[in-house]
């Protein structure tokens, strides 16, 4: 077994569960260090068995020691470790110091924050799973382990120093740690998937792809490889003599943007857009989400906690952030989506989260009182922008108010929102400045994100989450304008990101705390999903819009829109 050893005050150790492949989901060892001298590996197998070091680890895990862990969500797959705040990720707390970064592995952390230059896991085992190095490259894989355990062990004090410097601990100790455990009994939930409907959605893509395939040709007067950029670029800008063909090394640009500007006048482009759309479809989530049904007959995917820049959750094999929405084909996938049987789906998102941040970080007064009233916020931005009554904005008026004032939250310039809204340039530029002229506080806001992003190097958000923006800073123009965009909305998405993953701890919590028999399943941007037990439903309804609500408490409400079905479609 394990010795603790005695220390001044907290002993903190750090362990490093080795596991073999996923679907096995044994413990290969442990490792664990208790000061500089005292490295341990403990192999689980003959000597120990899994369940003796799990009984271990729990020992070690109790009384006043404080267990320092790289990726504890990937630990908590073998080890059900009870939530406290005894644990501390040293990966997540690299993230939230550099969230730029691409990796955050045990070497990247030695040379950041002790300044060492350490061998990699590769450079140890190459491309061996831990099973085959322990037993063919004994003595790397006894050196991999234990610097593992040595580098989150000495790299706990300097992490926590800097999370503390930089106002980002009560972040890492309220938001982060807690969140680990929520998303790992999202991943182990998993939610369950219709496989005859998905193949049958399969099967009508398939139609649906080989009808408009036809149709191309038709108009091509030839059959070519529609996913050949070459030759789709010949078809267009050559034999049909499209205008504004951009000539590139490989032949004419056929990106997404350049056939949407044809589309309008040109019927086989607005065939090919779609043809893109379908084929994506049933490729990534027709074809693809029925490779990662497991034997329980459910999708586990994984949430990503320390990928994007923001502070947003990402989820990947398979990625379900991006189920199509705009489309209607697209939305039919979610009805193959179920719940157990006896349970339905409650289905809860933010309205206009962003916006409603924009007021209050913003401090706008005409935004928060329009936002106290209750009112249509488009149709009210509308009426000032385009200085007509109230009662009397056209559903465009509306359209167009909609769209600056989202595009205001992503720091729009007028030539994206003339492209967004098929106008001219300088009509574009009168609605930007009409806007700032009704909400003269949100030009003050955003203007002061971009100064403070050049002066610090960085932005934050509400809750100290912090977001470097080194493009404000080149000479390229581009890389500052993109750096400008960035230190206006990183903030707004930001702080919208940290209020969902609030709503999400505390929703599990009281779950788990009211020993109710629903769970989270899914969070996607400003949506959660919660299979709910047909008997706790309004319970639980009430449970989740309050919790919700009430993340955050802002100079405006927060809204949610919530409702139930059978299926996820029939729920959104």
């Amino acid at each position: 077994g394990c010795c603790l050893l005695p220390g001044e005050g907290i002993i903190t150790e750090q362990l490093s569960l080795f596991e073999q492949p996923k679907e096995q989901q044994v413990i290969e060892g442990m490792s664990i260090a208790f000061s500089e001298e005292d490295i341990y590996y403990l192999s689980a197998g003959t000597e120990v068995s899994a369940e003796e070091l799990l009984e271990e680890i729990r020992e070690l895990s109790g009384g006043q020691t404080k267990v320092s862990v790289m990726d504890l969500k990937e630990t908590l797959k073998t080890l059900p470790l009870p939530e406290n705040d005894r644990y501390f990720d040293a990966s997540v707390a690299a993230y939230l110091l550099n969230p730029l970064k691409n990796d955050y592995a045990y070497e990247d952390i030695a040379k950041d924050y002790l300044d060492l230059m350490v061998p990699s896991k590769e450079d140890y085992l190459g491309k061996k799973d831990l099973a085959t190095a322990s037993e063919e490259k004994p003595e790397e894989f006894l050196k991999m382990a234990c610097y593992q355990a040595y580098i989150n062990l000495m790299a706990k004090e300097p992490l926590t120093k800097q999370l503390e410097e930089e106002g980002m601990k009560e972040l890492f100790d309220k938001i982060e740690m807690p969140l680990v455990y929520t998303l790992s009994d999202m991943e182990k939930e998993g939610i369950a998937i219709d496989a005859d409907a998905l193949k049958e959605y399969g099967e009508n893509l398939a139609v649906s792809i080989d009808k408009i395939e036809k149709e191309i040709y038709e108009e091509a007067g030839e059959t070519f490889n529609i996913n050949s950029p070459k030759q789709l670029g010949v078809i267009l800008f050559e034999k049909l003599q499209m205008p504004n063909g951009k000539k590139t090394k490989t032949g004419y640009s056929t990106a997404a943007d350049v056939l949407e500007k044809l589309a309008p006048d040109y019927p086989i482009v607005s065939k090919i857009l779609e043809y893109r759309q379908l084929t994506k479809l049933k490729s990534t989530y027709a074809d693809g989400l029925a490779a990662f049904i497991a034997e329980d007959g459910r999708i586990h995917s994984t949430f990503q906690q320390t990928i994007t820049a923001t502070g947003r959750l990402s989820s990947t094999d398979p990625n379900l952030q991006n189920i199509p929405i705009r489309m209607e084909l697209g939305r039919l996938i979610r009805k193959v989506f179920l719940p157990r049987e006896g349970y339905v789906f409650l289905d809860a998102d933010y309205s206009q989260i962003e916006l409603r941040l924009l007021a209050h970080m913003s401090g706008d007064k005409n935004l928060i009182d329009a936002y106290k009233h209750a009112e249509d916020i488009h149709a009210i931005t509308a009426s000032k922008v385009f200085h007509v009554p109230f009662e009397e904005v056209t559903p465009l008026q509306r359209r167009n108010a909609k769209a600056v004032n989202f595009g205001i939250v992503y720091g729009i310039s007028s030539f994206g929102l003339s492209q967004d809204l098929s106008i001219t340039r300088k009509e574009a530029e009168q609605y930007i400045k009409s806007y700032f002229e009704t909400y003269p506080g949100i030009k003050t806001f955003l203007d002061g994100l971009v100064e403070a992003g050049r002066t610090k190097g960085y932005v934050t958000t509400m809750f100290g989450r912090r977001r470097p923006v080194p493009e404000l800073s080149s000479s390229n123009f581009m890389q500052r304008s993109f750096g400008e965009r960035v230190a206006m909305n990183s903030p707004i998405q930001g702080t919208a990101a940290d209020i969902m993953k609030l709503a999400m701890i505390h929703v599990w919590e009281e779950l788990h705390r009211r020993k109710l028999n629903s769970r989270l399943s899914l969070q996607i941007h400003d949506e959660l999903l919660i299979e709910t037990d047909r008997a706790e439903a309004t319970e639980v309804a009430e449970l989740l819009k309050d919790k919700m609500k009430h993340a955050a408490e802002l100079s405006v409400s927060l809204e949610v829109d919530l409702h139930t079905g059978e299926n996820w479609y029939d729920a959104k």
